[in-house]
């Protein structure tokens, strides 16, 4: 009985978690968010993300250590685990209904599991300025965003510093606010 009612609290903190993150937009996937933040010129954010551990946050869980951690704390298989999962796929505990068919688990944490579910801000024109594309759902991730999932909750976790790990993630566009035509 014990068990069943964890499993039911784990799975109704994800789906807040990720339901708050998506406030009712639908999940679109990196590869929507690729189309406009891939170039040099504006700051090759996706390119930034690929890199990043974020990007293997899905892959992380079929490792041997993370195996170890969760058999640790009862998981068979961390990458079918909400426990896990919840943290290391965006969007994953959010009505299935969300997610459109570019939604991929496999990408791990993408733009959308800091920035927010992307249908309803995605488009050039709402993306161009940015109290519209926050109306919309952009999110502008901050230190109580990113410990919903860097927390003492992860069986790996170690001390979260929100200031420096922002600098590692950073990817800003260099060309913010001036008139740069995509490139071709």
């Amino acid at each position: 009985m014990k068990l069943r009612w964890f499993v039911v609290a784990t799975v109704a903190v994800a789906v807040s978690v990720s339901s708050a993150f998506a406030g009712g937009n639908a999940y679109v996937g990196a590869d929507s968010c690729k189309i406009c933040h891939k170039s040099e010129i504006k700051g090759d954010q996706y390119g930034k993300w690929m890199e990043s551990k974020h990007a293997q946050a899905f892959k992380t869980l079929g490792t041997e250590e993370a195996k170890k951690a969760g058999k640790a704390k009862g998981v068979t298989d961390p990458q079918k685990d909400p426990k896990c999962l919840k943290c290391h796929v965006t969007g994953y505990a959010a009505d299935a209904a969300l997610h459109t068919k570019k939604w991929n688990q496999e990408e791990g944490i993408s733009c959308e599991g800091c920035h927010g579910a992307g249908a309803a801000y995605m488009k050039k024109e709402i993306m161009k300025d940015e109290a519209k594309a926050k109306a919309a759902g952009l999110i502008v991730p901050d230190e109580k965003s990113c410990k919903t999932c860097h927390n003492e909750e992860s069986p790996t976790y170690k001390s979260f510093k929100f200031e420096e790990m922002k600098k590692k993630i950073a990817h800003p566009n260099p060309n913010k606010g001036k008139d740069v035509p995509d490139e071709k």
